[in-house]
């Protein structure tokens, strides 16, 4: 097979994850920006590894479950599932609300794993499309940027997005660097992130940070969100502490390793 360029190929890929669905050549190619001949022929090198198929009928084209697998497998290598998930399971029974791990990836966080707590009535589930965390609207991002410096966390803001487009989020998320950084301050002073109706109208949400217990770098954050009208100012402190208790236990055991050696909890390539 050919050379074809690794960056246009997994721009493809990643529209066609984002999308979900069947999509045309022509709507690849007006999305990318790139011409339907050179689209035809990244799309058929894709189709030649097993990424991508084509429909016979409509001929649009669609992701395999090849990534699916590979995502799964290097998921389960982690060490999240058997680790974590337990830690999850527990924060999320005590507090009988719905808890939430997301990871750094690279400039980004990502929600990997939950936890249902709830067992009826009103029960909390997101509605943000993404698992990418929104930085400046969530306990986790808060949880995360409140540990950097100033320059790093508008950088963080700049490449995922700035604050967003009027409405995108709820009604009381920052807007601003000022009310960005005096928030990150509070929530460093109390050792966890807070969010009322920033990502989500209607919902507040608690997070602490994650710090590796063997890189004593922090890799993720915990959190729980629920209905505002069941998660109030007096319940905040309550659910921060069983937060910040259950990031102190990831932090311990977590698995993630940057390193290919193997360690008594877990190992990751």
């Amino acid at each position: 097979m050919a050379h074809i360029p690794a960056e246009r190929c997994l721009s493809i890929v990643q529209l066609l994850v984002e999308e979900g669905g069947d999509m045309q050549l022509g709507d690849i190619a007006a999305r990318l920006g790139l011409p339907k001949s050179g689209v035809h022929r990244l799309l058929a090198a894709l189709i030649e590894q097993g990424w991508v198929e084509q429909d016979p009928q409509t001929s649009a084209y669609r992701m395999t479950m090849r990534l699916t697998i590979l995502g799964q497998r290097l998921y389960n290598a982690t060490g999240i599932p058997d680790l974590c998930q337990p830690v999850l399971d527990e924060l999320a029974a005590g507090t009988r609300e719905f808890v939430r791990l997301a990871v750094i990836d690279a400039h980004a966080l990502v929600w990997v794993a939950d936890a249902q707590g709830a067992r009826g009535g009103l029960m909390y589930q997101p509605l943000l499309s993404t698992n990418t965390v929104p930085l400046h609207a969530t306990a986790s991002g808060k949880s995360w940027l409140a540990r950097l410096s100033q320059a790093q966390v508008r950088d963080l803001i700049g490449r995922n997005g700035g604050f967003g487009e009027a409405g995108q989020y709820g009604p009381n998320a920052v807007r601003s660097f000022d009310q960005l950084f005096a928030e990150l301050e509070r929530t460093l002073a109390r050792g966890y992130g807070i969010a009322v109706g920033e990502a989500e109208p209607g919902v507040t949400a608690v997070a602490a940070a994650i710090v590796s217990g063997i890189e004593g770098q922090i890799v993720g954050t915990v959190s729980v969100a629920a209905p505002s009208i069941r998660l109030g100012p007096a319940q905040l402190d309550v659910v921060g502490r069983r937060v910040i208790e259950a990031a102190g236990q990831l932090s311990e055991i977590w698995p993630l390793r940057k390193t290919g050696k193997r360690s008594g909890l877990s190992a990751a390539a």
